[in-house]
């Protein structure tokens, strides 16, 4: 009968009371740390604290509990108890009034959005990562991520916003974004949008050539601009000539122009070219453009219209310079000494002449120049050699013409000099007239075989030379009286003679022999 009075004293009881009471924030964000303490007026009494939420017994240390990444689930009524020593053996069980928390949400989940919202190709696309934060709450640093289907474009982007320079037609498909935290304690993704990425069929293709004249020169490097108006996406594009069925070179690429380089022109090339663009929508063609192949002048030919590049004073001289291949139309200048003479054109090719009647100063070095637009060349030198009449005076039969029996002409016919009185000062005057060195020695003309024919005269019996004339025809003659060729004057100069006028001589001679 007594134990049950005591067990009824000793039975722990669960009161509410100020002597026990809870700390806590009735509100809280996403991803927040939100602690809950319990204590008492003597917590050095306190045994044992539990705490709870909706009823439901909560894991706590001492006396804490924390909510280290509050989410909305957190949401709800807490309290906690307490079993704290009375007397003895007797203990008394404490109960906080509850306290209401509310998670309250961060930010909404995001809204994707697109601008433009149907995005051709070769556009810019920017994607938006909406959401709204509280305003106690503005300056929570948000990360924003973009992905599209399982990747990703950006990741942790300061912006809400994601700019892309250029999208294309494979680029459609599902996007979406997330925003988190710098902590990334609340992460909330969009739902996925579709982007359908429009494609532009091409047209307006054209053809155009670099450098942009429809001649071009041999030897130079011609490109094929292919392009189009309008037209989107990766094109293919390809190269044609009239007349050949084989492309000439094909590129498939995003861009609205291609190029196509020859790097080296030649005349085969010359010809009519069109091209082709197609971006999956059919294949649009070009109209043709002719290219014509021009060829630069080269080293040009300067010829002379005298045999052996020989002329007397008062010939008519024509000087022809001709470059065969090069493209018309052509100028050509001539010069003498360097010093231009004139020009002359030819409008359809080939060469052109210039006409000159020479005197002895015409003598020396001449030159020409063909120019056709495309740069000039100049021929190699040629040398013109212009005498005087023919001196009436040769050397017969020596090894070289300074060397020989003495022979004049008269009225057309050649005649021996008798060698009376013959000396060194009459064979200057014939080296000198001869154009050969100085005179050397005063030999018979019989030396020089064959003698002169029998009936060939003798026209000089003695020459009078002081040594100082041009020709011997200056000199004080006397006239044949008594002179046989066994007396026939000869005469040696040194090896120092005009080309000219042995070449003339040699023919001169010739024609002599024949008439």
């Amino acid at each position: 009968m007594f134990l049950w009075p005591l067990l009824l004293v000793l039975a722990p009881i669960s009161v509410q009371s100020d002597w026990l009471s809870i700390d806590m924030p009735y509100y809280a964000y996403e991803g927040d740390q939100v602690v809950v303490r319990c204590s008492g007026r003597d917590n050095n009494k306190i045994k044992r604290l539990t705490f709870y939420k909706d009823g439901a017994w909560l894991p706590a240390y001492y006396n804490t509990y924390i909510i280290s990444n509050a989410r909305p689930s957190d949401s709800g009524s807490y309290y906690c108890k307490a079993k704290r020593k009375v007397f003895l053996f007797i203990d008394d069980t404490e109960q906080t009034r509850s306290a209401w928390l509310t998670v309250r949400e961060l930010f909404p989940a995001p809204q994707l959005t697109t601008r433009p919202l149907q995005p051709t190709e070769g556009a810019s696309v920017t994607l938006s990562c909406g959401t709204q934060l509280p305003a106690d709450r503005s300056e929570t640093q948000l990360r924003y991520s973009f992905y599209r289907g399982g990747y990703t474009l950006r990741s942790d982007w300061d912006s809400p916003e994601f700019w892309i320079s250029e999208i294309w037609k494979e680029d459609s498909g599902y996007y979406w974004c997330e925003a988190r935290t710098v902590s990334h304690s609340v992460s909330k993704q969009s739902q996925q949008s579709y982007i359908q990425v429009q494609r532009i069929p091409v047209s307006g293709v054209l053809l155009e050539t670099q450098p942009q004249r429809d001649q071009v020169v041999k030897g130079e490097t011609l490109v094929l601009v292919c392009s189009v108006a309008k037209g989107t996406g990766k094109t293919r594009f390809s190269w044609h000539r009239e007349g050949t069925r084989e492309s000439l070179g094909q590129k498939s690429q995003r861009s609205q122009r291609a190029e196509l380089e020859i790097p080296v022109i030649r005349e085969s090339h010359a010809g009519r070219y069109y091209c082709t663009a197609d971006n999956g929508y059919g294949l649009i063609q070009s109209e043709a453009v002719n290219v014509t192949v021009r060829i630069p002048v080269s080293r040009p030919v300067l010829t002379f219209s005298v045999p052996g590049a020989q002329a007397l004073t008062g010939d008519v001289v024509e000087l022809r310079c001709e470059d065969k291949r090069a493209s018309p139309p052509i100028l050509y200048r001539f010069y003498h000494e360097n010093v231009p003479l004139g020009h002359t054109s030819a409008p359809f090719g080939g060469g052109a002449s210039f006409n000159l009647a020479v005197t002895a100063r015409h003598s020396g070095t001449y030159a020409c120049e063909a120019n056709n637009g495309l740069g000039a060349q100049r021929s190699n030198v040629a040398v013109l050699h212009v005498a005087e009449f023919p001196p009436k005076i040769r050397l017969m039969n020596g090894p070289h013409h300074c060397e020989g029996r003495v022979e004049v002409e008269k009225e057309g016919r050649w005649g021996t000099v008798c060698d009376d009185g013959w000396d060194m000062k009459d064979v200057a005057v014939v080296c000198r007239e001869l154009g050969c060195g100085a005179a050397k020695h005063t030999p018979a003309g019989m030396l020089y075989l064959p003698v002169a024919e029998e009936d060939q005269p003798v026209f000089i019996q003695v020459a009078l030379c002081n040594g100082t004339e041009e020709t011997l025809a200056e000199c004080e003659q006397v006239e044949t009286f008594d002179c046989g060729h066994d007396e026939d004057a000869g005469a040696v100069c040194e090896g120092k003679w005009n080309n000219t006028w042995s070449s003339y001589r040699a023919g001169k001679r010739s024609n002599t022999q024949h008439s």
